[in-house]
């Protein structure tokens, strides 16, 4: 059995109506993982939605596999510097559960995001991305294309999703 690493990007905005699947799906591709490998290490860039959803359900898995580690790579200190409230404690919660916690910047400056995201992207060997069909640009779309570029296999959970809406009318209530 060999170690695993794995990065997370996605939106940051998901509706109430997709969480229940992205959640099904992301415990559908990380289990098997968990299964095959002696040790996990999950990479997550600490934004809002898919980033906070993915983290959320790494540490719960932690519960049934020793095996699991979740370490935040965070763009700078100031990362929450506007968001609402209950989305900083919710970040804080992570961020206090979390078995590693790397900042790629001191301070907010425009690229540090990318710099994160290619941390992770540099330290994994495979990317679990929710990344729509029609996102032509943006921090998801750029850390995917890179993954891609460096040979990084990339499972995107929102083709999966649409695969099994289109099948089904809409999306699964799991």
């Amino acid at each position: 059995m060999s170690k695993m690493h794995c990065c997370f990007t996605g939106h940051r905005r998901l509706t109430e109506k997709e969480i229940p699947a992205i959640r099904y799906e992301l415990i559908s591709v990380i289990e098997p993982l968990l299964e095959e490998h002696s040790q996990c290490q999950f990479f997550a860039g600490g934004a809002l939605g898919f980033d906070a959803l993915a983290a959320e359900t790494v540490l719960s898995l932690r519960n049934s596999f020793f095996q699991v580690s979740l370490t935040l790579v965070l763009p700078c200190e100031n990362q929450t510097k506007g968001w609402p409230q209950r989305e900083i404690t919710r970040y804080e919660q992570i961020r206090a559960q979390a078995d590693e916690v790397i900042y790629t910047a001191k301070s907010y400056y425009e690229g540090c995001m990318l710099l994160r995201d290619r941390y992770m992207a540099e330290h994994s060997d495979l990317c679990i991305a929710y990344l729509k069909p029609e996102s032509e640009r943006g921090g998801t779309r750029y850390t995917v294309d890179y993954c891609l570029e460096k040979g990084i296999p990339v499972v995107n959970l929102a083709q999966r999703l649409v695969m099994i809406s289109e099948s089904c009318g809409e999306y699964p209530l799991y």
